[in-house]
């Protein structure tokens, strides 16, 4: 047993890249949540917690999304894992740029096909990679100033060996649905080789064991990898098979492009910006395919800026995204055949700083674009490949895109506010619990309303008209009301062009033949099935019509209180509009109605709060305090802090030697705080005097 930094000083010190990656990453949880909400019927839990001998264990396991939310969280209470965490996140994402779909103690592991399980399926999620990876990145930030510059150029780093192959650009753009392959080869291999290797045999190898990269290059390939599916004024296409943090959209994947994933990206490229500006004029390694691909995006990105004046045509969004794609594409196909060379390449700070700017600049112009005339802003959209280019079309509201604009730093201060003021008078806003909705309530058409064909587009129809009077309804059949559906066996729009192919053996195959694509468009507006998100349009629960997910109305008092405590200090009157709307949020959250308007019990079951305080201190010894009137006693790393309303503003710091130190304002020095996020046992209890 010895001092988390401790374990890492020495480690650091014996030179082994391997012992101190190994040490870096490692997390001493028990417990985790292990996927999903325990209230669905097809999630199953195994929380072990204790060994066969009923002796302690340290294990945990999850999906990629569910263990990285709780790590931003525990971050906050255990800063000094917060590096850690960097380190286990970026060390299990892969060189195409994205994450298995789970991680665990001694791990990760991915997703497989099995031919015998019809629900069985592949795919990268679309979101993880940027927004968690952020807040963990902007914790150390806040906690440790200047650690992660220490990371920036040293080899610590690893990537996940997912046996999953993204197609070439040109496959992605001729079906955006089918987009990976599995290589069932690279899967048993893997498996093969951490059978003899441990967790290390699923990692991409190199000539002489894993292949390492600076974290430099693994924040940049976050970013680069995003910006390759990059489709102005649209979003980031979402062509990986599976959704957003949402499966409720999952029907979004392929056509979808999401403004969820742009606004995240924006603010992380945003960090990064001032991490690479903070250095000056140093320089990194990294390896020559990252290089090559950073090149090809910047190139891309800087020769279309001119075009940012305006609104972008069909044509220039689709041949910026051919550079992007293809630069991408080019990365990926190069890895996947042979692994990274071995060959460096020198990147200069001022250089990747001016990449990032001008990624803004681009991703500002298309947030702009995505701004409603209601003053919400798009969450997601629609893409279409046309012969002029690419067109887009636009979804209904959802919260989802206002709570990430919010957060994304694009938006000033009256143009937050005025989403807000909007946000509250539109169709998400639900007056009964003061909160919101995830996506508007609106009535959805009865069965008999669907499919069901124009007449006037059937009477424009040599072909349809000419097997209905035949009688064949192979194609389409009218009913007893004469009103023409297309055939009830036809799931998608690829049973039907299988059934024009049939027609055109025949008879009817001049007709069929002609008017093929015509029919295939009209199947799409009679069904319209590119519109379609999934649960979350057809479902009445389970983030579904009609329903506030306490979840998301949690992240949009955060991204509101964010922007407060930027607004403190400012004009007076937009800090207390800003104030106004925390407020709202806040007692729209439940805590504080009653069951009867609530619907259930609150979550707070006390009706006052106790007047003694017990906690439990970073040596694990119970204690508890008698708090006065007009205090309030909560802990930071196990070290309690009492908030008095009088007497300040001023901090008074009690150590364990029995001296005390006072600090004038409402800040700790740094020594101070460092003792109190390492729970070091220096600081015994920490008074804090508000003055108001």
């Amino acid at each position: 047993t010895l001092p988390h930094r401790e374990l890492l000083e020495r480690a650091g010190a014996l030179g082994d890249p391997d012992l101190e990656r190994l040490v870096r990453e490692y997390l001493p949880l028990t417990f985790s949540r292990r996927h999903g909400d325990p209230s669905r019927p097809w999630n199953n839990f195994s929380i072990r917690v204790r060994d066969s001998r009923g002796q302690r264990i340290l294990d945990y396991q999850g999906n990629w999304r569910d263990i990285f939310q709780n790590l931003e969280a525990l971050g906050h209470a255990y800063p000094g894992f917060l590096e850690s965490m960097i380190f286990k996140f970026t060390n299990a994402s892969t060189a195409d740029g994205h994450n298995p779909y789970r991680v665990m103690r001694e791990g990760f592991d991915w997703e497989v096909i099995d031919h015998r399980e019809p629900w069985s399926f592949i795919g990268y999620w679309g979101d993880h990679q940027v927004i968690y990876l952020l807040k963990l990145l902007e914790a150390s930030e806040r906690f440790h100033p200047g650690r992660l510059e220490g990371l920036l150029d040293r080899r610590l780093f690893t990537f996940a060996n997912v046996p999953y192959r993204i197609k070439p650009y040109a496959d992605l753009l001729a079906d955006p649905r089918h987009t990976i392959t599995f290589d069932q080869d690279g899967h048993d291999q893997a498996l093969a080789l951490a059978r003899t290797l441990g967790a290390d045999g699923k990692l991409l190898m190199g000539a002489d064991g894993p292949t390492r990269a600076t974290l430099t290059e693994k924040l940049l390939l976050v970013a680069l990898t995003k910006l390759a599916n990059f489709i102005p004024e649209a979003g980031i296409w979402m062509n990986t098979q599976r959704p957003e943090w949402n499966d409720a959209n999952n029907a979004l994947v392929g056509p979808g492009v999401s403004m969820v994933t742009l606004y995240y990206l924006r603010r992380y490229l945003a960090f990064l910006a001032r991490l690479f500006a903070a250095q000056g004029s140093r320089e990194v390694q990294v390896s020559q395919e990252v290089a090559t691909l950073q090149e090809g995006i910047a190139t891309a990105l800087q020769a279309t800026e001119a075009g940012l004046d305006g609104p972008v045509s069909d044509g220039a969004r689709k041949a910026l995204l051919d550079q992007l794609g293809r630069a991408g594409s080019d990365y990926r196909q190069a890895i996947y055949a042979q692994g990274f060379s071995g060959a460096q390449a020198t990147l200069a700070m001022p250089g990747l700083t001016a990449f990032c700017a001008s990624a803004l600049r681009h991703l500002d112009h298309s947030i702009q674009a995505n701004r409603r005339e209601d003053g919400l802003y798009h969450a997601y959209n629609l893409m279409k490949v046309t012969p002029e280019g690419i067109e887009v079309r636009t979804l209904y509201e959802m919260l989802e895109g206002q709570v990430a604009v919010l957060s994304s730093g694009a938006l000033g201060a009256e143009e937050a506010l005025g989403l807000l003021d909007a946000l509250r008078s539109s169709s998400l806003y639900r007056p009964d619990q003061a909160s919101y909705l995830l996506y508007p309530d609106r009535p959805l058409p009865a069965f008999l309303e669907k499919n069901i064909i124009p007449e006037g587009a059937v009477s424009r129809s040599e072909l349809l008209r000419t097997l209905l009077e035949a009688g064949d309804g192979r194609i389409v059949a009218r009913d007893a009301e004469g009103q023409v559906h297309f055939n009830a066996a036809f799931r998608n729009a690829d049973k039907l062009a299988s059934a024009l192919a049939e027609l055109e053996a025949g008879p009817f195959g001049a007709l069929a033949l002609a008017e093929g694509p015509q029919l295939l468009e009209l199947f799409e507006e009679v069904f319209d099935h590119q519109s379609f998100t999934g649960r979350s349009g057809t479902f009445y629960k389970y983030e579904g019509l009609g329903c506030i997910y306490w979840h998301m109305v949690s992240k949009l008092l955060l991204a509101v209180d964010e922007i407060l405590q930027e607004a403190a200090g400012g004009d007076a009157t937009r800090f207390a509009r800003f104030r106004d709307h925390y407020r709202e949020l806040r007692e729209g959250l439940g805590v504080h109605k009653t069951p009867a308007a609530y619907g259930a019990i609150p979550t707070d079951p006390y009706s006052h709060t106790p007047g003694r305080f017990a906690y439990v201190d970073a040596a694990g010894e119970e204690h508890t305090l008698d708090l006065e009137k007009d205090s309030l006693a909560f802990t930071l790393c196990q070290v309690p802090i009492l908030a008095h309303r009088v007497g300040g503003p001023r901090v008074l710091v009690h150590r364990s030697d029995g001296t005390t130190q006072t600090f004038q304002g409402l800040a700790l020095d740094a020594a101070t705080s460092a003792a109190l996020f390492e729970r070091t046992g220096a600081v015994r209890r920490i008074d804090l005097f508000l003055g108001l």
